[in-house]
């Protein structure tokens, strides 16, 4: 499962894609996508997050559904802060179903919890007991340069747009529940850590899909047929009985 962020800081302009300048959220959608792309053959489901968290799509083995709702994701769908807690809720709940072992959250996010029913740290020590694996992300850039007044480049100065990132939170939150806490800095450094997913988590193949071998649809229609046979057949008796002599 695949937890996104969208409240209102991911619209920070602090990250690169292709040499341009990009929001936190573009550049996710960017590197996230193409690792969906390479998930074929894997389940595969979408949690969005803001104020409040919610399940964009159940896992489905038709990737391109999962990747097509991911761009369209919009900052504002789900409000302006952050519920981290409440995301991982909604992992635990969907994926107690799952076999051990195929219980795997990645939850993006670039601030602190600040809305939602329940505390992140509470829902890590729910998700260990249930045996849901975490992988967090913080994503955001340390250093951006804001212009002086009116866009002037004198009295710019040099921020660190990821002051409000909890990192304390997702490494507990990894630590937890067996998983990992990674730092992206930029579109390298993300891409690159979904790339170590890719070779920690490998691809689960479900047992329960199967083709059949051959086709069977001949002998539903056969019965059908014969079905038709005795009708017509019982009715055209019943017609001759009926019949003056």
């Amino acid at each position: 499962m695949l937890a996104v962020d969208i409240s209102e800081s991911m619209l920070v302009e602090d990250m690169t894609l292709r040499n341009d300048e990009v929001t936190r959220l573009t550049l996710v959608k960017a590197v996230v996508g193409d690792f969906v792309e390479r998930r074929r053959g894997d389940r595969l489901g979408l949690i969005l997050f803001g104020s409040n968290a919610y399940l964009h799509a159940p896992l489905s083995f038709d990737l391109d559904t999962i990747k097509q709702l991911l761009f369209e994701a919009q900052i504002g769908f789900a409000g302006k802060k952050t519920a981290i807690g409440d995301a991982i809720g909604i992992a635990i709940k969907r994926l107690r179903e799952r076999p051990e072992g195929s219980r795997i959250l990645i939850l993006l996010t670039d601030g602190a919890n600040t809305a939602g029913q329940i505390e992140p740290r509470q829902a890590a020590d729910l998700a260990a007991a249930s045996g849901l694996k975490i992988y967090t992300i913080g994503v955001g850039a340390e250093e951006m340069t804001v212009p002086g007044l009116f866009g002037s480049p004198f009295g710019s100065r040099t921020v660190n747009p990821s002051a409000d990132l909890d990192e304390e939170t997702l490494l507990y939150i990894a630590e937890a529940t067996g998983g990992r806490y990674y730092r992206a800095r930029s579109q390298s450094e993300l891409a690159a850590i979904y790339d170590e997913l890719d070779r920690l988590e490998a691809i689960e193949q479900d047992n329960e899909s199967f083709r059949p071998l051959r086709s069977l649809h001949h002998w539903p229609l056969g019965a059908a047929l014969t079905v038709g046979l005795l009708a017509l057949a019982m009715t055209a008796l019943s017609n001759r009985k009926g019949s003056p002599s």
